[in-house]
């Protein structure tokens, strides 16, 4: 280990990690190839600003990595990593979010980087909502979906309860595990309960501040393309969240990137009956129609694949004909 690098690591509970293993992980991997890596991993999937591996080794088995090397200062990673503590514990302890049991760890990479890992403990593929509405009849859908809109109902009750703390979460359907989930049974009962697992974008505000940086998202965005997304976008983005109906319409468009189109009529009937229930005055909510949710999945393809197609290009050319560090990794062609 780099002395000038003091490592920083929190165990998730119930872990005794090898660290330094980590950060010989970190020393040798490619961001271009890192399934080549001296250290033995596998990728488990890709988010907007991170990238989840488990590396196979005995040391660290168990956990799921999320590796994010977004922030260029350490004083970067310091502001973050305080917004990230406290987005969790809002979460847990006011909101009444079920979380994994979780750590972290700071390093660095060759270049002096900061780099930061989520650490939570590994669930089965099958158990994450993406996969179980493969695996679970109509009925359980149903289930699932409406347990993800009560999960989604407590963040917005807790938003009208108090001034201080607004608190936000990304819904769609992958960020969501069902505990206990057996994959031969076909529906869900009481005791397969839910954990969010999209904490490394701390959304919420603080006396109407937001305290996560978009800039961090924007930066591995081609630079031409970020000063397009700032000036037009961004705001939409980042405000779109904390509106229950937008979260709900994000949710319901997901079921296509899911390959389960034929969900979506019958999940917007259940969306639209659940919130008519609910409706108050702090909570006001149109009734949803398919024709915005097909209209809204289409956009939000187009810009994805846009965007991907973009840093891709983008580091062909920093990596291949400027010789420079490219340290973000990117997936493979995502299907839609």
């Amino acid at each position: 280990m780099d002395e000038r690098y003091p490592m920083t690591c929190q165990n998730p509970p119930g872990f005794d990690l090898d660290f330094e293993l980590l950060q010989r992980f970190e020393n040798h991997l490619d961001p271009q190839h890192p399934e080549k890596c001296q250290v033995p991993c596998h990728i488990m999937g890709y988010g907007e600003i991170s990238t989840v591996f488990e590396l196979k080794t005995e040391q660290m088995e168990g956990v799921a990595f999320k590796r994010m090397s977004i922030f260029e200062t350490q004083a970067e990673l310091d502001k973050y990593i305080q917004a990230y503590i406290e987005y969790n514990q809002l979460l847990e302890e006011q909101v009444g979010i079920n979380l994994p049991e979780h750590g972290y760890a700071i390093l660095h990479s060759p270049s002096g980087r900061p780099i930061f890992y989520i650490i939570q403990c590994k669930v089965p593929a099958y158990t994450l909502g993406n996969n179980a509405i493969h695996l679970l009849d109509r009925v359980g859908i149903h289930t699932l979906f409406e347990r993800v809109l009560e999960e989604l109902f407590k963040l917005w009750t807790y938003n009208t309860s108090q001034d201080k703390y607004k608190v936000s979460l990304d819904g769609q359907i992958s960020n969501w595990v069902v505990c206990g989930f057996d994959p031969d049974q076909k529906q869900l009962t009481e005791d397969n309960p839910l954990q969010y697992i999209d904490t490394s974008t701390p959304l919420y505000q603080v006396d109407d501040v937001e305290q996560f940086d978009p800039e961090l998202i924007l930066r591995t965005t081609p630079s031409l393309l970020a000063v397009i997304i700032r000036m037009l976008f961004l705001e939409d983005v980042m405000t779109r969240y904390y509106d229950p109906r937008k979260v709900t319409v994000d949710l319901l468009a997901n079921f296509y990137k899911e390959q389960r189109p034929d969900l979506v009529p019958e999940l917007i009937m259940a969306a639209n009956q659940f919130f008519e229930q609910r409706t108050s005055r702090e909570l006001n909510f149109d009734p949803i129609e398919e024709k915005e949710i097909r209209a809204f999945y289409r956009e939000d393809a187009f810009i994805w694949s846009f965007l991907s197609a973009a840093r891709r290009t983008e580091r062909f050319v920093s990596h291949k004909v400027m010789r420079q560090e490219y340290p973000y990794i990117l997936p493979g062609k995502v299907r839609r």
